[in-house]
């Protein structure tokens, strides 16, 4: 029985519109907040995300799919249009976005105070609701581990120097950031994404992670780096590989008792052993998902048997 830790996820939920050539559009839940708590509550976790769905079919439809995970699902009281994205599939498998967002968050009152928060993506840059967002992580990480995945989404991003800072904002508040390679040639164009991750490490995470596609996964720490190579699996599509590679991660940092504000000095002083055992649990996570269509991360047997074909 896992340890029902209480996991905070702050951010959006976005109906992808899957177009493929030849075939009707597939309306999928989405957005990778909203597949990050369901991929933990999926892996055991008691979860709650903050976000903003509207009352309609999109909204009623990712609604119905995070509760059947057992994700809680808190919202203020905007009546705004569910955020879309059309999302077209290359032969390869991979996404391509293009969006319809508006994102605000309202205040909404917690029962408690969370354990872990996690957020990242479009609602720590997109205004009104980043500000909120912020705010809420600010007021939170005293209490509770925070992670952070920046999951670049250049024709939201705005003004490219206002949203490194943003960015890099959110990394200064975290335990825990994963960005992809791309994420960070987006950022800083021309870069070294490793050595992006050791300046990253400076500003106050304890653990930078970078996600690089086919290529595995690094992992940046005080006492150096650990990379792991991609299970080998037939891709159908890459849409929520890196939501699922988070929801891994945060999995087994909860399974060592690395999150919380009992778990943050453990996570400062983390070994490579275990960041090892992290990546290999997040890189099998991920290799499920891309294994089948849309966001749909493993629950605790299928990542199980995952690790036992790695």
């Amino acid at each position: 029985m896992l340890d029902r830790l209480d996991l905070l996820v702050i951010g959006e939920c976005v109906a992808d519109i899957v177009r493929l050539p030849g075939a009707a559009d597939q309306v999928h839940p989405g957005g990778s907040p909203a597949n990050v708590a369901y991929g933990l509550a999926r892996l055991g976790h008691g979860t709650t995300l903050l976000t903003q769905l509207g009352p309609d079919a999109n909204g009623r439809l990712i609604r119905d799919h995070l509760a059947g995970a057992g994700v809680e699902v808190r919202t203020d009281d905007a009546t705004a249009a569910t955020p879309s994205a059309a999302v077209t599939l290359d032969g390869d498998g991979r996404a391509a976005y293009t969006f319809e967002i508006a994102w605000a968050l309202g205040p909404v009152s917690l029962d408690r105070p969370p354990r872990h928060v996690h957020t990242g993506s479009i609602a720590a840059v997109m205004e009104p609701g980043a500000a909120a967002v912020l705010g809420a992580v600010e007021s939170l990480r005293t209490a509770a581990t925070v992670s952070y995945d920046p999951n670049v989404r250049p024709e939201l991003m705005g003004d490219h120097d206002s949203a490194v800072r943003r960015v890099e904002r959110c990394v200064a508040l975290s335990d825990v950031v994963k960005a992809s390679d791309e994420d960070l040639e987006w950022l800083y164009p021309g870069q070294d994404p490793e050595r992006v991750a050791e300046r990253w490490l400076t500003a106050g995470p304890a653990l930078v992670l970078v996600t690089r596609g086919g290529d595995g996964a690094l992992a940046v720490l005080p006492g150096g780096r650990v990379t792991v190579d991609a299970l080998p699996t037939e891709v159908v599509d890459t849409v929520g590989a890196g939501d699922a590679f988070m929801s891994g991660t945060l999995h087994a940092l909860a399974g060592h008792g690395l999150l919380g504000a009992d778990g943050r000095e453990r996570l400062r002083s983390l070994d490579r052993i275990r960041v090892a055992d992290v990546l290999r649990h997040a890189a099998a996570s991920a290799a499920v998902t891309v294994a089948r269509a849309g966001a749909n991360p493993p629950d605790g047997a299928e990542l199980r048997a995952a690790l036992d074909r790695s």
